[in-house]
């Protein structure tokens, strides 16, 4: 079983993967308060789902990309069982999570989007150093929402430190009605980095509040 907070078809709005159509399965329940957190109303509202009951909702839809979002999917065991069973039957599978938690029970081939939380995150100390072994997989995404220039400068230096961007894809995202776009990008440029910019591409088609999409 898995609380579920909502099942829908999009098309995906950030990583790398931004503009593919993809059936979202966001679960419920999260351990952390994020001050930018966008998806407050899966925090408890849900519904117990069975795996197979799952599987046949995503079936319905016309495509094999999934996205496992929260919420934090893996604070639930089931999702591992429900990874198997999508992998099994061909489906491509992205998981957005938190950073908190180890990702080394996910199957290598789930691509992984792990958050480190930043000083203005209202999490700053909510990262799995486990979570930094990844690094060296190209299908890895680390994604960092900056809130401030503190927030900004602070993610260089993570990213320096760890050196981040050997392998894997690092993204940084304005934190939405907070910083500027244009004020990353160039931020971005005048550091020489490997980072990505990132918007959410769904708060442009749809609306920052509109949910199912």
């Amino acid at each position: 079983m898995l609380k579920i907070n909502e099942i829908f078809y999009s098309i995906q709005g950030e990583s790398s993967l931004v503009g593919v159509p993809t059936v979202f399965v966001r679960t419920s329940g999260c351990h952390l308060r994020c001050t930018y957190c966008d998806t407050t109303y899966a925090y408890h509202e849900g519904e117990k789902m069975t795996i197979p009951h799952i599987f046949a909702k995503i079936q319905t839809y016309p495509t094999k990309q999934v996205c496992l979002t929260g919420g934090e999917p893996l604070l639930q065991q089931g999702i591992y069982q429900l990874t198997e069973l999508l992998l099994q039957n061909g489906y491509n599978i992205s998981i957005e999570t938190s950073g908190d938690i180890d990702c080394h029970k996910l199957p290598s081939s789930v691509k992984k989007i792990i958050d480190v939380k930043t000083p203005d995150s209202g999490e700053p100390d909510a990262f799995n150093i486990n979570n930094l072994a990844f690094n060296d997989d190209p299908e890895t995404e680390y994604k960092f929402v900056i809130c401030s220039e503190r927030d900004c400068e602070w993610s260089f230096n993570f990213v320096k430190q760890h050196d981040l961007a050997k392998k894997a894809k690092v993204f940084f995202s304005p934190s939405h009605g907070k910083i500027a776009a244009n004020w990353l990008a160039e931020e971005i440029l005048k550091n020489n980095s490997k980072v990505r910019l990132q918007l959410q591409l769904h708060k442009y088609i749809w609306s920052e509040h509109k949910r199912g999409v």
